[in-house]
């Protein structure tokens, strides 16, 4: 699914394909990822209206428009960008597209459909309404402690948090985790403040990381972070250890056990 750095990655797709562009008309095949309005009434809110800019905040991508407005790219599990100009290029997939003026198209995919498309009068106050956190990349160290030193929450819990942090999902927490060796368990308030602090310079490092080298979703490379250690039964980190899996926050959690855990 993917996280900051994946959105990252579509930001820059998108960018290059829409920034500046005019778009002359929608198609929408099928509106049931545009969750705030029928899709006729979709297309007729972009149509005419040129793209600004774009803006990225944890996993979420909004798309200016000139008139004030906001279109929300959210991509869920499987969603996807296409340009392309020949209709043989569109995806089976395609749920909807922006035609722009200048004859190309962007496409938006998504065979599973569990994106969220919005059109948004008001960008910044979606933003308010929904309680999205801080971009991950962009929280102070102050802030994190102050915010989860006291918590009883696991602190895989906590980096899942949207509120406190915006970008991070599953396999990068599990990723943040295994870097400092702390078992995803592990209560907040049971952890040091050398420990917490351990898990906000690994997540700016991992999230940087992966911005740095904007990875398309679909085709990590074989030494991409979890792709070294993620798998059941593994060895962990020199031999110590053994890689286990179990539910944390509800979700479906790695670890190595005998080398991570939540001792100060």
């Amino acid at each position: 699914m993917p996280e900051l750095p994946e959105v990252h990655n579509f930001k820059l797709y998108f960018d290059a394909a829409a920034t500046g562009q005019t778009v002359a008309s929608v198609t929408v095949h099928d509106d049931y990822i545009i969750r705030n309005m029928p899709g006729a009434v979709f297309a007729d809110s972009l149509t005419g209206r040129t793209i600004t800019g774009s803006l990225r905040r944890g996993k979420y991508l909004f798309a200016n428009l000139d008139n004030g407005h906001a279109l929300l790219l959210h991509f869920g599990m499987t969603g996807d960008l296409n340009l392309y100009q020949e209709s043989t290029d569109r995806h089976k997939f395609e749920r909807f597209a922006l035609h722009f003026a200048d004859g190309n198209v962007l496409g938006f995919n998504d065979p599973r459909k569990f994106a969220r498309i919005l059109y948004l009068e008001d960008r910044d106050a979606y933003i308010e309404e929904i309680k999205l956190g801080p971009d991950a990349l962009n929280l102070t160290l102050s802030d994190w402690l102050a915010t989860v030193s006291d918590r009883k929450s696991t602190i895989k819990g906590l980096l899942l948090n949207q509120s406190i942090l915006a970008g991070v999902g599953n396999l990068y927490a599990d990723e943040i985790c295994y870097r400092t060796r702390i078992h995803p368990a592990a209560r907040a308030c049971d952890l040091s403040e050398a420990q917490l602090t351990a898990i906000h310079d690994e997540t700016i490092a991992v999230m940087q990381y992966g911005v740095d080298h904007a990875p398309y979703y679909k085709d990590y490379p074989d030494d991409w972070f979890w792709h070294v250690w993620r798998e059941e039964g593994k060895a962990g980190p020199g031999g110590v250890g053994e890689v286990k899996v179990m539910k944390v926050a509800g979700r479906t959690t790695y670890f190595v056990e005998g080398y991570q855990d939540g001792l100060a």
